[in-house]
């Protein structure tokens, strides 16, 4: 049995912003299944609810701080989940990282800085909690000083640094690092200085033993300058310590055999019930009901990321064909306008619904046919997962996760019974439009369709698979 320290940011159902929370809530539960002794330490934010008790262990001090840490559960779990107390950074109320008008909170490089620094404690068994890890697995740049600090202890654990998204790296002003009194040793090229400023990402890339992402493709793409944001040397460089292990899902929450948020149970048996829970999306969203016109669906941020803007220049162009569009997401307020504008001239083709609603979301993955998902970059994806265990055949651009959890559908795939969907190589409106097209044609064959569907609700994409793979490169370490 392995000890492991799981260091997060957010973890599901107690916090969520995004994915992380997901992969947070999820991967430590599948590890305690497989007899794991996995524990979670996160920060204690004014907003995380729980159901649980939670109840005082111990106080350190840190750089003058003195830093409460409680314990918890993992709701519905026996994962213990260790919250780091300090109120003065972490109590009030809000979103982890940014303030009600999505700017970063002023202070956020101390108040990582000090989840990091209190994580490593608990990880040299400092902290008067009687428990040591062998491995403490780090996630996103917010515990990226971890490695980078446990690199000058004697006789420490494994560490294991998981990228979720390039993108966000915690960089800040050189003179940050000063005032936080970080040790002097760390900065440099080598280290976590990048480009004269504070890097907290770097700090995980250079200093863990074995670095992850969430996907085997999104492993490669970031060691090229399209996706490593000028980080791409170092991981190229480090590249023998790099993997990429998809994410599982959450295959009780997203399941159309027990689904209570949609209109009619099913399976890949009785696949022909899924055309009720069409029915009854398209009844919800006040489009005309009608079970052979094909039904496209999105449920995304709207950011250029995902691909909104390609959608938005193909929809003249699939108004003309005989088929619904719906989306549920929010993001950027031009692509919201112009969705509007559209939905508005064909209320009886298009559906927009701005925001997020759960209930609404696992509707669509029910009631679609088709599920559009074509990302600029795709860490890992979760929806074309969910599509393809609900029947729904998922249009990606192969990038990423998407690459690696959709098969294309060509002669070759669909005579071996591995076509899942239908992928697109350019992030052009041309190579969408084509994509669409061919769901459109082979939409019309019932037959192949539904062997699509059946290939895609076959596959295992649980979380037990995925922390099987994790298990493995732990015990490597």
């Amino acid at each position: 049995m392995k000890k492991i320290l799981f260091v997060t940011s957010e973890a599901h159902p107690l916090i969520k912003t995004g994915g992380l929370a997901d992969i947070s809530g999820s991967l430590p539960k599948a590890l305690a299944e497989l007899g794991q002794d996995a524990r979670i330490i996160m920060p204690n934010y004014q907003a995380i609810k729980t159901t649980e008790e939670v109840r005082y262990l111990s106080t350190i001090y840190v750089y003058n701080c003195a830093v409460n840490i409680l314990e918890t559960r993992l709701p519905g779990t026996n994962v213990i989940v260790w919250l780091v107390d300090f109120p003065e950074f972490f109590n009030f109320p809000g979103n982890p990282y940014v303030d009600e008008h999505g700017k970063s909170w002023a202070n956020n490089a101390e108040r990582f800085t000090l989840f990091c620094r209190v994580t490593v404690e608990v990880a040299m068994n400092r902290s008067y909690l009687d428990w040591k890890p062998d491995i403490v697995h780090c996630n996103d740049w917010q515990s990226g000083l971890v490695p980078a600090l446990l690199s000058l202890e004697y006789s420490r654990p494994a560490t294991v640094f998981t990228i979720h998204n390039m993108a966000y790296q915690g960089i800040f002003p050189s003179s940050t690092y000063r005032s936080l009194n970080l040790p002097g040793q760390l900065w440099n090229s080598n280290g976590i200085e990048f480009h004269d400023m504070l890097s907290f990402l770097k700090g995980g890339l250079i200093y863990s033993d074995r670095i992850t992402t969430v996907s085997p493709t999104y492993a490669k793409e970031i060691q090229t300058a399209d996706f490593g944001y000028g980080l791409e040397g170092l991981l190229s460089h480090r590249k023998d310590f790099l993997s990429g292990i998809i994410n599982g899902i959450d295959v009780d929450h997203w399941n159309p055999e027990t689904d209570i948020n949609i209109s009619q149970p099913f399976n890949r048996m009785t696949l022909y019930k899924k055309a009720l829970n069409k029915t009854a999306l398209q009844e919800k969203l006040s489009l005309p009901v009608n079970k052979n016109i094909p039904v496209f669906g999105l449920i995304s941020r709207l950011v250029e990321q995902k691909g909104i803007d390609l959608i938005l220049k193909c929809l003249p162009e699939m108004l003309t064909h005989p088929l619904q569009f719906v989306l549920l997401g929010s993001g950027n307020k031009s692509f919201e306008q112009r969705l509007y504008n559209f939905a508005e001239g064909h209320p009886d083709k298009i559906s927009i619904t701005i925001g997020y609603d759960e209930a609404l979301a696992h509707l669509i993955e029910a009631g679609s046919d088709i599920f559009l998902m074509p990302s600029r970059f795709e860490p890992c994806g979760l929806n074309q997962i969910y599509s393809q265990r609900y029947g729904t055949v998922p249009v990606v651009r192969k990038t990423g996760g998407l690459a690696d959890t959709v098969v294309d559908t060509v002669p070759k795939t669909l005579e071996d019974n591995t076509a899942t969907g239908l992928v697109f190589n350019e992030a052009s409106p041309g190579a969408l439009m084509e994509a669409i097209k061919r769901a459109l044609i082979l939409y019309s064959h019932p037959k192949t369709w539904k062997r699509l569907q059946t290939n895609g609700m076959r596959k295992d994409f649980s979380w037990t698979k995925s922390a099987q793979q994790y298990m493995t490169l732990y015990s490597h370490l």
